[in-house]
């Protein structure tokens, strides 16, 4: 197992209507290794969902309990980005690199989250994994879509973490840059034996991973 999340509620204010609740999840799990696909249509929370796993979010109640038995909820804010850093990479749908630094400079910069050292050499072979082995010193302005998510694939795994989550990491992409991003993202998850829980509405995605999970049918919440 490498997250179990139980008695999951978050609710959302809404201005006109009081508290909206979103998910109330009594239980799920990600066993070590696994490769899931998350699917649910807009709107329906599955990236609230991700953002709780990764503790960006707070529940209003519940337990998120990693491998290692830390409850995510119970960390103060400081802990938990800590925590996330070395044990979650999160492959967002926008790559969000930073314009100013390289390819290379961006992976390196994702380690930093983590508190440890960088690893040149690591960040190197990551980027060589995903095919940008000659673009190390290229800026996001200078590659492609596919090429900038592919950066964004690396650095995810730039810290070699148990779990990777990704949010609708193929919706921006067109065909054969999408199957490209997938086959990356699972072929490095495989490689550090991590878990990936991808967020999608994909049919490509659902159908090139082992196991889908509804978000309907975890979340006792109508979606």
């Amino acid at each position: 197992m490498t997250v179990a999340i139980s008695d999951l509620v978050k609710s959302y204010a809404c201005q006109d209507h009081g508290p909206v609740r979103v998910l109330d999840i009594p239980h799920f799990a990600l066993g070590a290794g696994e490769q899931v696909a998350l699917t649910g249509g807009s709107g329906s929370g599955k990236t609230t969902l991700l953002h709780l796993i990764a503790g960006i979010l707070l529940p209003d109640q519940g337990r998120i309990v990693f491998a290692d038995g830390v409850d995510l909820v119970r960390l103060p804010e400081a802990q938990r980005d800590v925590y996330r850093g070395r044990n979650i990479g999160y492959v967002f749908q926008r790559h969000h690199l930073l314009p100013g630094f390289t390819a290379l400079e961006n992976v390196l910069l994702g380690m930093g989250f983590s508190g440890r050292r960088p690893d040149p050499a690591w960040a190197r072979h990551l980027l060589e994994q995903v095919g940008l082995g000659e673009r190390l010193h290229h800026r996001p302005r200078q590659l492609s879509v596919g090429q900038q998510q592919r950066v964004a694939c690396a650095r995810a795994l730039a810290n070699r973490p148990p779990l990777v989550l990704a949010d609708e990491p193929t919706g921006a992409l067109d065909e054969a840059n999408a199957n490209q991003v997938l086959e990356l993202i699972g072929g490095l998850c495989r490689e550090l034996k991590a878990s990936l829980l991808i967020a999608t509405h994909d049919a490509r995605v659902v159908a090139a991973l082992p196991r889908t999970v509804a978000l309907a049918g975890l979340n006792r919440q109508p979606a």
